[in-house]
């Protein structure tokens, strides 16, 4: 079988399209839908830049291994199913062992989709991007609707997240409502003009989240000893383990010394509420 039209619209539309190389939190240069040296030609680096169109050309080139792998755990199935699968298995590349397959195949429904359900998690928390992939995952492979992979308008906790991880950057100064408004876009735009290598077009797309946790870690692991009576500076990072795409969360407190205590800021999961974990390319 084949990835539909409608299929590969809503594996672009979970994964997002980038036309410009950039490395991924883990380093790894990535560039089109997802796409990485691992899965062929061509391989991202500084600088490569291509059209949408591109990106979709490469995306169809790198899917019939994923393809292949869903036939073989699956078998014939309807399109609608065909299609969720590979877009779990383009982002988890666990096809061949997620526990669902098998109560799928045994025609258990529920359980299949509270099986798929709990790939919700990196780094040991619950992902927020990960919890919306994997419900209109299960629309479409439990209920045959494709509806969309994408961020709503409403209010996002991945929203809220990076809005922070732009505050401490100095990029924004609005409320942390978990609206992509004109403000934040604005601060999206700001931060990309201050990096060359992203596209300005106001998006907080993989490349500029990528970019933001890489700015955050260098940030936090720069600061040193404040001088003070006791004063302090303590930076920790934590990541998730890199297999292919994934994404990172930081962890800072920042302890200022004025002779009397200090003043502790803390980011804790931001990176991985926004970010989709994504596995095997």
């Amino acid at each position: 079988m084949k990835t539909s039209p409608k299929g590969i619209a809503f594996i672009a539309a979970a994964e997002g399209v980038v036309t410009r190389a950039y490395r991924d939190v883990g380093g790894v240069w990535t560039i089109g839908v997802g796409h990485t040296a691992a899965a062929g030609p061509p391989r991202p680096a500084a600088g490569m830049t291509i059209t949408r169109e591109e990106a979709h050309a490469i995306l169809a080139r790198d899917l019939p291994c994923y393809e292949q792998r869903v036939t073989a755990a699956l078998g014939d199935v309807p399109q609608t199913v065909f299609d969720g699968a590979v877009s779990f298995d383009f982002n988890t590349g666990a096809i061949h062992r997620a526990s669902w397959v098998k109560a799928y195949q045994a025609g258990n429904h529920t359980a299949a989709r509270q099986s798929l359900m709990r790939w919700t998690r990196a780094g040991g928390q619950t992902v927020a991007g990960l919890v919306r992939r994997r419900h209109a995952e299960a629309r479409l492979i439990f209920e045959g609707a494709y509806g969309t992979a994408g961020a709503s308008r409403a209010a996002s906790p991945a929203v809220a997240a990076y809005q922070k991880m732009l505050a401490t950057l100095g990029f924004y100064h609005g409320a942390l409502d978990g609206i992509a408004g004109p403000m934040t876009r604005a601060a999206v735009l700001a931060y990309q003009r201050r990096h060359p290598d992203l596209v300005a077009d106001g998006i907080a797309g993989p490349a500029t989240l990528a970019s933001l946790a890489r700015d955050l870690a260098a940030r936090e692991s720069g600061l040193a000893t404040v001088t003070g009576a006791a004063a302090t500076a303590l930076v920790a990072a934590a990541a998730a383990p890199a297999d292919g795409l994934v994404w990172a969360a930081i962890a800072a407190a920042i302890a200022l010394g004025l002779g009397l205590g200090f003043l502790a800021l803390r980011y804790g999961g931001e990176v991985r509420r926004m970010l989709t974990l994504r596995k095997g390319h």
